[in-house]
């Protein structure tokens, strides 16, 4: 009897420890994003204390580091959505098709080989996406389009497309795998075919993963660095042409962090001005998939 008191004693201190441990970090990951907020909403003050709002969302040029400064969001703003909008055509119907291949067609044999296969996209570096996009894909274009730049915005489109596959197709292939066999078999009962029971019955069941992901796709496309620090160019400027040398908001801060611009110059500070609009727009992104998976949730018992 005593011997099974001290080890109830001693679960119980162990289930105390565990549960503190985890705790602590639940509480240091919500420290580390307050303190990350805190500095980009400091440094962000800072910068606005020089340069107008107005100015910043409404100027055409972006030359903090020239002698004739201009600090407009705009050319940065459009650069990063060239390049995640080619992403997104890139991603968003190869993702969908895929993830509708391997939850309704593929035989489980073939969906167990070929959906890891397809999630080593992942795992790859994005560095090595950014000189695939320089030295495979750029080529290519220009072989079809001969004023392509070498540095161009499609490019570092299609490679992040490519990158981002595989979040496309894992999350909508699981939402389209927890769609109960039942809805399946009401389909086929009523006569429908394999594809009409995947596009009609088992996507809409399955619309709040696959708008989620999509989101999520959408937001790791706007946040991708290297590839368009490699691939897309150096070029702040405005242009819906996706074949131009162009610069993303996130290829900007790793030009000035890692360049000879001094910490404590004004210049410095644009990188927090650039990071809070990056922040607010992923932010927003994350928002609305939020809103999306509480509006189209489907629960199944």
């Amino acid at each position: 009897m005593q011997i099974s008191h001290s080890l109830s004693r001693a679960r119980a201190v162990r289930e105390r420890a565990i549960h503190a441990l985890l705790f602590a970090c639940g509480i240091l990951s919500i420290f580390t994003t307050l303190g990350i907020v805190a500095v980009l909403i400091g440094e962000t003050i800072e910068f606005f204390r020089v340069v107008s709002l107005i100015d910043f969302l409404t100027d055409t040029q972006w030359t903090p580091l020239f002698t004739n400064q201009h600090f407009g969001i705009l050319p940065l703003l459009t650069g990063t959505l060239i390049v995640a909008s080619g992403a997104m055509l890139i991603a968003l119907p190869v993702g969908l098709l895929s993830a509708i291949f391997l939850s309704e067609y593929a035989p489980d044999r073939v969906r167990r080989i070929l959906k890891p296969m397809l999630e080593i996209l992942a795992g790859i570096p994005t560095v090595v996406y950014g000189y695939f996009a320089l030295l495979f894909i750029t080529p290519l274009l220009q072989n079809i389009i001969p004023e392509t730049q070498v540095f161009n915005a499609a490019s570092a489109g299609i490679a992040i497309g490519i990158m981002i596959i595989p979040l496309v197709s894992s999350l909508s292939e699981d939402a389209m795998t927890a769609v109960p066999r039942s809805l399946r078999e009401a389909g086929y009962a009523m006569g429908a075919t394999r594809f009409e029971v995947a596009t009609q019955i088992v996507a809409p069941a399955a619309l709040s993963g696959i708008l989620a992901a999509f989101i999520l796709a959408i937001s790791r496309a706007i946040g991708e660095t290297m590839i368009v620090a490699i691939a897309a160019g150096q070029q702040p400027v405005l242009t819906l042409n996706p074949f131009q040398s162009i610069e993303t908001m996130t290829a900007y801060i790793v030009q000035v962090s890692l360049g000879d611009t001094p910490q404590t110059s004004f210049e410095f500070k644009t990188i927090f001005a650039v990071g809070m609009t990056l922040f607010v727009m992923t932010f927003a992104l994350n928002l609305v998939s939020n809103w999306v998976l509480r509006r189209f949730r489907e629960e199944y018992q």
